[in-house]
């Protein structure tokens, strides 16, 4: 009867334990430095091997971190585009590509493509290893990367202005501190003449693309006015 209590404690013991050496996706992120480009993160398990010992072997399992990169699609006009694909690459997930060796780890990382929605947002889902209580990876975001394809299969494209940028995405799990910075980032710029200054040197550069017009319909005059009598059928 005396033994029931002392069992029952060594297990409660065992379950906090167990509890405490767990993910916790309570206080992932204390300080974003991201600025809101990375968001819904969360902490989890996955089993990535086993451990081998002389009689026995033990399931090894990775913390992840789990999220999605953000961002938003945009005409010149400042108006969302649908339907435009964004990719994550890292450094080193193509050898051939990026010359770079694989750090320890990386295989399992995973990013899946994001496409752009009626409001032009994309979100790019990513899992990622945090490995001695980091996660630190390098890489290049890929904007439409199959638009010339696109082009010459369907013949209408959405080229981007951007083609790549690089990025970096740090976060520490003992301080809560996550990192998103990116690269040089190209910006357009038109030039633009008041009426009061119209007779200064042009700035150079090109305008805004204007909108394509519509064809004239077959039997408009060349002259484009309107048949004033096309309605009453004469000369039919």
């Amino acid at each position: 009867m005396i033994e029931y209590p002392m069992r029952r404690a060594s297990l409660a013991g065992l379950l906090a334990v167990l509890a405490a050496c767990g993910p916790s996706n309570k206080n992932v992120v204390v300080e974003d430095f991201a600025e809101g480009r990375i968001v819904d993160l969360s902490i989890t398990e996955k089993l990535t091997g086993t451990s081998d010992f002389l009689l026995f072997s033990t399931s090894k399992k990775t913390r992840f971190l789990d999220g999605y990169i953000q961002g938003v699609i945009t005409d010149y006009m400042d108006n969302p585009v649908q339907g435009v694909v964004v990719r994550a690459v890292a450094s080193g997930e193509n050898i051939l590509e990026e010359g770079d060796a694989r750090p320890s780890g990386f295989a399992t990382s995973s990013f899946d493509p994001g496409v752009s929605d009626t409001n032009g947002f994309y979100r790019i889902r990513f899992s990622l290893p945090i490995l001695a209580n980091k996660v630190d990876i390098r890489g290049r975001l890929l904007y439409n990367p199959g638009w010339e394809q696109e082009r010459d299969n369907l013949g209408k494209a959405y080229e981007p202005q951007t083609k790549q940028s690089q990025y970096r995405l740090y976060y520490d799990r003992k301080s809560g501190r996550m990192i998103f910075s990116e690269g040089v980032r190209k910006t357009v710029v038109a030039p633009v003449t008041s009426k009061s200054a119209a007779k200064a040197p042009a700035l150079p550069g090109a305008e805004q693309p204007k909108p394509v017009e519509k064809a004239k319909p077959a039997g408009e005059a060349a002259s484009g006015v309107d048949d004033l009598f096309k309605g009453f059928g004469f000369g039919q």
